[in-house]
């Protein structure tokens, strides 16, 4: 039997069952792992890539490792954003089998959307002022845009999923339509609307990696995949490989051709410039071969019999207990970095370290996640 023709079981003080559904925990713990490596290559090795942009310079990596090292990091924005809609769409179901009004959900979710943005300006954000390179004093994040994208996507909750789909095909290639063309790089800094709505870039002092539009595309599939999740799941997870091939395909095509979906032309002819792909913000081509590859781990996950469940299991700790994983890994590697490697390291003892954090992580997640469980519903303890 594979994983997703059973579901994991918790239960509240009141001795109800939720369903979860594994392969979304496994996806989402493969994700926190994958970013705890990127950051401990920030904070540890300080080998951190500082291109991907619609303009300037390109990234440069001294070695296949470190190019590799990025690349395969690359799946977590993407995958947040996906697993986030996913999660709100199974949220407001369940949610409204309890009572909750639509009204209430969505004040949940505005709740919810500010405080992640809140963290972002007033506890990410210092954390990585504290870090080994010069940053911003205000920063447009990942935390911002998810928060950003949670408000928006919180009144779409109702809408079926074609609607859904066709509404994040819109924003998949209007956003790339109204982007600005790179030669543009360093001449559009101070137009604060577009930095938060739409592309990166900005000045020393307010920068933005993360517009909100270009991600809400991602959570609006996720709602939508949430929706077929919650009525045949088994059905569900084969239209997630088919989709990921497809979208790989199309990737492809269009990395091929070199124009209109890349937002930039590629840096070279090797395969690391083929894989070079702008992220910030995400061309179509990033988002296609990113989320891609993670729909098909989402399919691979559903096909996991219960005999590698154990072997697994730390991916589905990690996978419940995000934010809280999230809020403490950034702190650590900071820790670890100045601690051990204050002038940065070579990737091999970075892995090392990398493997140190997440062993020192995962006891604290086990616990929590057994705590949270054990919170009411309404908890703010529950966002964690």
């Amino acid at each position: 039997m594979s994983i997703s023709q059973r579901s994991s079981t918790t239960y509240n003080p009141n001795g109800r069952s939720s369903e979860r559904h594994l392969p979304v925990d496994l996806l989402r713990g493969l994700i926190i792992v994958l970013m705890a490596l990127d950051h401990a290559n920030y904070f540890v090795a300080q080998q951190h890539s500082s291109g991907e942009y619609w303009g300037g310079p390109t990234p440069v990596f001294p070695s296949t490792l470190a190019f590799l090292t990025r690349l395969v990091t690359h799946y977590c924005a993407p995958g947040f954003f996906f697993l986030m809609g996913v999660g709100m769409t199974l949220f407001a179901m369940s949610r409204r089998n309890r009572g909750w009004s639509d009204r209430k959900i969505i004040q949940h979710y505005l709740l919810r959307g500010s405080l992640l943005i809140l963290i972002q300006i007033f506890i990410i954000n210092r954390i990585w002022e504290s870090g080994p390179f010069p940053f911003p004093p205000f920063y447009i994040g990942v935390f911002f845009a998810l928060g950003g994208g949670m408000i928006l996507s919180s009144f779409l909750l109702r809408v079926k999923s074609l609607p859904l789909l066709f509404l994040a095909l819109t924003l998949f290639i209007g956003t790339e339509l109204l982007h600005p063309d790179p030669a543009l790089w360093n001449l559009l800094e101070t137009d604060l609307f577009n930095l938060i709505l739409l592309r990166s870039g900005g000045t020393a002092s307010f920068w933005s990696n993360y517009p909100i539009l270009p991600w809400v595309e991602l959570i609006l599939l996720g709602m939508a995949f949430g929706q077929w999740l919650q009525k045949k799941p088994l059905k569900a997870y084969r239209q997630a490989a088919i989709t990921g091939l497809v979208f790989l395909i199309s990737f492809m095509v269009l990395r091929t051709l070199d124009g209109f979906g890349n937002i930039r032309p590629s840096p070279g002819n090797s395969w690391r410039d083929f894989l070079t792909l702008v992220k910030y913000p995400p061309s179509m081509t990033f988002t296609l071969f990113t989320m891609g590859s993670n729909l098909l781990l989402l399919w691979f996950f559903s096909r996991i019999s219960n005999a590698v469940r154990s072997v697994v299991n730390p991916l589905v700790v990690f996978g419940r207990v995000p934010l809280f994983v999230y809020l403490l890994h950034l702190p650590l590697y900071l820790l670890l970095g100045r601690l051990i490697t204050p002038r940065g390291s070579h990737l091999e003892i970075m892995y090392l370290i990398w493997l140190l954090g997440l062993v020192c992580l995962y006891p604290l997640a086990v616990w929590y996640g057994r705590f949270k469980q054990r919170q009411p519903p309404n908890s703010i303890l529950r966002f964690l």
